[in-house]
Order: structure tokens, then sequence, then C-alpha cells
């Protein structure tokens, strides 16, 4: 059957429309259409024509912004926080220990769509759990809560929990050292569709709701997931760069070893908000002035266009080469982020192919200037050192992952060729 694909973002609806093969039929796009995001829908729909079935995601609103709960900075939250990278949130708060009256007030000024609540191992320590469900029980925290901590005590804080949106689910970290991101990832993921993707004020009736299956990191994580499952000579490394971040993926077959306290899943996905060719543009410089990547004389260009994208998101600059310089930057400055989290675990041959996402890459005749960028960072240098490089023209990664999630693993594998094009 033909499949509608459709990324529904905070500024652009993208669609894909795919054969049953896995064939790119066409691709469409709309700007979002808040409050009622169904009339871009439906124009992108419009474009592409009749599909057999379709399939969505979303980041619109802001995506899915979590925060994490747990016991031991080293250990549990940690745990906790490599999860939720790995699930497609954005993660805007992270808490270590018993909650106190800061620790509250802290978290719910982080605003957050949901909270992972971890603890303790299997049969372990659960006192701060249980301390931490009676803290959040007690306090106005209106947003979903998904339990994955000390299996043993789940009951006891649950109940701890009364009148809040609670799911329960296996303990993202049953034993020390041992990490379960699996189904933590799918508890994060019905949340999300159930409770939080309603209540962010996009649409009026229930069609949008039933027609976005993940948020759109997840998806994308997924698309990137079956690339590395393809590629046997390295990792797969993604660096898509927006308006207001750039977001990085990894995935990889296997990682870790009994010195690492706690294991990093193999796919995962880190956020930068001050990294962007738009409203965060000026965070590019400043960062880029902060490791020594431009002069004082580049600096200063750089700074005025940089206000310029940022006062006015919807202005087209007259020097594109800017705009690639400042992806480019944003880009190197992403992954160098990106390696830093995963401790440069990207496998023993480091990333076998690169893939440049995002509207800057797709609409430019050559990427060649930020290839270079990439490829000549000394810190990048290594782990880029034999990686083919490619560009997401089509923007079919997330789509793929779409496929691959509803059980078309052969035509998301047969889509995602076009990303290998070098």
């Amino acid at each position: 059957m033909t499949a509608l694909c459709l990324d529904i973002g905070s500024t652009w609806t993208k669609g894909a429309l795919v054969s049953s093969s896995g064939e790119l039929l066409g691709t469409a796009q709309h700007p979002t259409t808040p409050p009622e995001v169904l009339r871009g829908i439906d124009a992108v729909a419009r474009a592409l024509g009749p599909a057999e079935r379709t399939l969505a995601c979303s980041s619109a609103g802001g995506g899915l912004r979590l925060a994490v709960v747990g016991q031991e900075r080293l250990v549990s939250a940690e745990a906790g926080y490599r999860v939720a990278l790995s699930a497609g949130a954005r993660v805007v708060h992270v808490s270590a220990g018993p909650l106190d009256g800061a620790g509250v007030r802290a978290l719910r000024a982080a605003r957050p769509d949901l909270v992972l609540l971890v603890g303790g191992t299997d049969g372990g320590d659960a006192s701060v759990l249980r301390h931490n469900a009676r803290r959040l029980g007690a306090n106005r925290l209106a947003c979903p809560i998904v339990l994955a901590g000390n299996v043993e005590a789940q009951p006891e804080a649950e109940a701890l929990l009364a009148g809040r949106t609670v799911v329960r689910t296996a303990n993202v970290l049953p034993d020390v050292g041992e990490l379960a991101p699996g189904p933590a990832r799918a508890a994060i993921r019905e949340v999300f569709l159930r409770h939080v993707i309603g209540g962010k004020g996009l649409s009026r009736g229930r069609r949008f709701r039933g027609l976005v299956r993940a948020v759109t990191p997840d998806a994308v994580l997924s698309g990137v997931s079956r690339l590395a499952a393809q590629d046997r000579e390295g990792a797969v490394l993604v660096v898509d760069v927006g308006g207001a971040t750039t977001d990085v993926y990894s995935a990889v077959s296997a990682l870790g070893g009994p010195e690492r306290t706690v294991a990093l899943p193999a796919d995962r996905r880190t956020v930068e908000g001050d990294l962007g060719l738009r409203w965060s543009a000026p965070g590019v410089v400043a960062e880029a002035v902060a490791e020594k990547l431009v002069d004082k004389d580049e600096a200063a260009v750089l700074g005025r266009e940089a206000a310029a994208r940022a006062a006015d998101v919807t202005w087209l600059p007259d020097d594109p080469a800017v705009d690639h310089r400042l992806a480019a930057l944003a880009a190197v400055l992403a992954v160098r982020r990106h390696l830093r989290l995963v401790d440069g675990q990207l496998g023993p041959k480091g990333a076998g192919l690169l893939v440049l996402s995002g509207g800057v890459f797709r609409h430019a005749d050559s990427t060649e200037d930020v290839e270079r960028a990439l490829r000549a960072d000394p810190v990048l240098r290594p782990v880029l050192r034999t990686a083919a490089i490619a560009v997401d023209r089509d923007y079919v990664l997330a789509p793929a992952g779409l496929l691959a999630e509803a059980g078309d693993v052969a035509a998301a594998d047969r889509l995602l060729t076009s990303v290998r094009a070098t």
C-alpha cells in the first residue's frame, strides 16, 4: 500500500509519498498551521495525491519536554537521562537524590510534559524512589509520570502518586551497569501519544491525535538505526541543523564495557538548544568564539548576521554563504558536544557514514564547505577520517523510521538508499 508519511513540525509540515516497495513517489511541504494543524496536513496530502494509509510523527508545540528524577547522579539519574536521550525527548531537567522544596520548584520551572521517575536497581534501595514519589504526589505537578525504577518498590510508589497519570514499566537500571532502555522508551512514546500531544493545543478534534504515531526525533532515530543496521563499516552519525536547535543522532551496534558505570544505548540523540540558524544563531557565534573556531574579525561579521537572523527569523539572507558558515560551525560544535556525552564511543572504526540534514543542506547546490569544516576539525578528524558523507536531500529519515516502526522494514531500507548517495 502507498503510505503518506508526515512530519508535523513547529514551522513546517513535510510529507513523503512512498510506494509499498519503498520507492519515493513525491515530497511536499506546507507551513504548519496552528491552532489547527490539520489544514497544513491536508494541504500536503492534496499536493501528493491519494495514499492508502497515513503515518505521522510530530514535534510541533516544542516536541516532548522530559524531566528525569533519579536517585544518584552517576547511576540511576544518569541511566534515566541516557534513556530519555534515546527516546526522542528534549531533556529539560535532571535531578538526583531526595527531592526537597527547591528541587520541586526547579522541576516545575522546567515545565516538563512528562517526568521519568527512576531510582534503585531491582531489589535494591527503595527509600529515595518512595520519597520522590511522595513529593511528586503531594505537589501540583500535573504532567504524566513514567515510573521506571526498582520494580519491587513500584506498587508503593504508584500508590503515593494517586491522582496523577502514571505509567509503570520495567526498571531502566535492573542491575548495576545494566541499562535496559526499551520498555521505558515504549512507555514514553505511549504517554506522548495518549496524554501529551493532545495538550499542545495543535488541533481541536481527535483526528490529529489518531494520526500521530511518534515524536519526530524518535522516528528519525529509528531511521538512523536502520542505516546503522545496513552499514558494516562503522557508526552512523546524523547532524540536523535547524533554525532553533541542532540535533545530533548516532547509532552503533555495540557499546560499553565492564568499566562503564552506565552503558550507553546503541541509538542516541542530543539536542543543542543554543545552536541554530535563526532563533539561536547568536549562540552559534558565541560558542564558536569560546571554542576558538573563529577569529575576532570573523566573529564581528558573523555576530551582526546572527543578530539579524534572530531578530527576523523569516528573513532570507542575501548571502547564503553566511548561512553555510553558521551551519558548519553549528554542526562542528554540536558533534563535539555529542561525542563528549557518549565519551567518543562510536565503535572501533568511528563513523562510517555522516549524514547532513536540515533545509540549509537540502537546498544547497554544494555542501563541500561544510564537509571540509567537519573533516578539518581537530576534535572530529579521528572520528570522521574514513566516513562517507551524504545529504538527506529528500528528508527520508523520519518517513523511513515511521515505516520501520510500522513493520515495513524492507520499504524503509529501500527508501534510505537516497541518503547513501554521496
